[in-house]
Order: structure tokens, then C-alpha cells, then sequence
């Protein structure tokens, strides 16, 4: 595991994702997933990539903007079906601009019940 669940970028990642509704946290690969439901929509570490980043689905219209940043780029193996990581670290980074992008992920993979749940708190 590159980054084990007490790592410091774990622990910021989960308290992005954990309160969105019905949000779970399960490891997969060796790495942290966050899910809705079954499906997910950030997972902490880009494979074959030692530097800190997350991975997230991107807004397909922001996709071009995103991936003209140097901090953004298409990973291994997810990047195949649309994703793209943001490098960060647990004290630098763009952590404003990651919780967007998280946002964005869950919100294109979360069911109905979900979306009315967060939208309505």
C-alpha cells in the first residue's frame, strides 16, 4: 500500500468524502476507494505514481481546462474510462479545487435518493 489508511493524505481524503450521503470507504488495489453505494468516485494514490494524488471523475466539459493545469493528469488504468488525478500532498496542494472535483465525481456516480439527500441538507 502506497497510501495506508492512517496516511496522512488518507485521513484529509476521508474527510472530503465520508460525509457525502451513504459515502463508504472501501480498500481496493491496496488503496483507498470512496464510494456511493457500489460505484466510485475518488480513490487516494494513482497507480504507478509514488506522489500523492486522487483520482476523480471529471465534468466532461472542465476535462480540457483540467488537464492544462501541471497538477493534473490522466492515470493508469482509470484514466481509460475518464479519469483524471490531481497531485496533492497533505499539506500542499490545491485541497479547495479537490473538494470541487470530488463533488463533482459523486455527484455523476450517486444515485437519485442520494443526490435529494445532499442537496436537501
Amino acid at each position: 500500500m502506497r497510501f495506508p489508511v492512517d496516511h496522512p493524505l488518507t485521513r484529509r481524503v476521508r474527510e472530503i468524502c465520508l460525509p457525502y450521503p451513504e459515502a463508504t470507504e472501501v480498500l481496493a488495489h491496496g488503496r483507498s476507494t470512496f464510494r456511493a453505494g457500489r460505484r466510485q468516485f475518488a480513490i487516494v494514490g494513482a497507480a504507478h505514481d509514488d506522489i500523492g494524488a486522487v483520482e476523480f471523475i471529471p465534468d466532461e466539459l472542465e476535462r480540457p481546462a483540467l488537464l492544462e493545469r501541471d497538477d493534473v493528469f490522466v492515470p493508469a488504468y482509470e484514466g481509460a474510462y475518464g479519469w483524471l488525478a490531481l497531485r496533492v500532498e497533505p499539506d500542499a496542494g490545491d485541497w479547495e479545487l479537490l473538494a470541487e472535483l470530488i463533488d463533482t465525481s459523486y455527484r455523476q456516480v450517486a444515485l437519485q435518493r442520494q443526490l435529494r439527500a445532499l442537496d436537501g441538507a
